[in-house]
């Protein structure tokens, strides 16, 4: 059985006290969660503090992005090595990593393969855009990203992916549960047919894109949606514990 997760990404929000604040807020309603991953995704900046905040907690830290290589001249960048240790999680391959700084599903793939020889455990996000959506390509675009990502990638049985239909990251416009299920269902054929049955079986697969308290039941109660990867809710304390408190209840009936 696949253990639920719920991350939340706080993007380039939060300064150092802010971020403090919000973990000492949430921490409380999540720990009191039963049955659940529950991964926090802060900037760079705070995660050595948030690391020793969360020191003795279930609540896991993740990083928002890193670079491939482990060292060197490249300014400005992360490395593996550095969060090696520091969290346990790191998103790649975001919609907005990819539209703002160019990169492509090569690049990705690299990320995700520095990321598991350093230990970390990558979400991997994919989805299509909404030119691509109108035009009846998610299937396409959806399955060539996941292929590209994953290439020369060995099974870890850390991977998670996310599901997140770009048209719908900050713009209150979420899929419907039904059709965000159909395209988590082919990502996990597509893993199958990378990899085996029993390794698409046992992976979390995310839904993520303007995802709330108000309509998080209706994408974790489809059978192949595994939790959430939450970007604006994430940084409202009240939303984020309603989000993990029904995904717990939902995906554990």
């Amino acid at each position: 059985m696949r253990i639920p997760f719920v991350a939340g990404n706080w993007k380039m929000n939060t300064t150092l006290n802010e971020g403090i604040k919000l973990v000492a807020e949430m921490r409380p309603g999540i720990e009191s969660t039963q049955n659940i991953e529950v991964a926090l995704c802060p900037p760079f900046i705070s995660l050595t503090v948030i690391h020793n905040l969360l020191s003795g907690s279930k609540i896991k830290l993740g990083a928002q992005n890193l670079f491939y290589e482990e060292k060197g001249a490249f300014t400005g960048e992360i490395s593996p090595m550095m969060l090696a240790g520091l969290c346990e999680y790191v998103i790649l391959g975001h919609s907005e990593r990819r539209q703002y700084f160019g990169e492509t599903s090569e690049i990705v793939s690299r990320k995700v393969n520095s990321a598991i020889k350093a230990g970390l455990k990558p979400i991997l996000c994919i989805g299509e855009n909404l030119t691509e959506f109108e035009a009846g390509k998610t299937e396409e675009i959806v399955t060539g990203q996941l292929l590209k990502s994953l290439a020369g990638v060995d099974p870890s049985p850390g991977l998670v992916i996310a599901y997140e239909p770009v048209w719908a990251i900050g713009t209150g416009k979420a899929a419907t549960g039904e059709r965000a299920n159909e395209v988590i269902s082919l990502i996990r054929q597509t893993i199958t047919g990378l990899y085996d049955k029993n390794f698409a079986y046992g992976l979390r697969i995310l839904y993520g894109g303007s995802v709330t308290g108000d309509n998080i039941a209706e994408f974790v109660g489809q059978a192949e949606i595994d939790g959430a990867l939450v970007g604006g809710a994430s940084l409202k304390t009240d939303q984020f514990i309603s989000i993990v408190r029904k995904t717990a209840q939902l995906k554990n009936q």
